[in-house]
């Protein structure tokens, strides 16, 4: 279920063409790259929905783009407690610097393989 998936990882469709075409895993998003997609989320959201709405119905979203992190809990906690674009951008700064390019603890096992729900989650 391919569309289940992609909820909080649209990676997985790039991933999918990608081992189509060659036969090979892609390595998951850094978090920086999650970060950066979090952003653009959030921004479509309030483009869309306006600044109040845009950002409290974005809180349901942040738990899959940043899962498997680990300590990443408290982050979120912050995240779902904000309720401006500038405090949101501040905790996402926080955890660009705390955590780097690291990948996430529960993609770093032998099982990963995109698309597997079981394994990518």
């Amino acid at each position: 279920m391919i569309g289940r998936a992609a909820i909080g990882y649209p990676w997985i469709f790039n991933e999918i063409k990608h081992f189509i075409r060659t036969g090979k895993h892609l390595p998951p998003p850094s978090i920086r790259q999650r970060i950066e997609v979090i952003r653009q989320h959030l921004n479509r959201s309030i483009e869309w929905k306006g600044t109040v709405l845009g950002i409290l119905e974005m809180r349901r979203h942040y738990t899959n783009y940043l899962k498997g992190y680990p300590n990443i809990r408290e982050f979120r906690n912050q995240l779902v407690q904000k309720n401006s674009l500038e405090e949101i951008e501040e905790v996402l700064q926080e955890i660009a610097l705390r955590f780097g390019d690291i990948v996430p603890s529960s993609l770093q096992t032998e099982c990963y393989q995109p698309g597997l729900a079981a394994c990518a989650y």
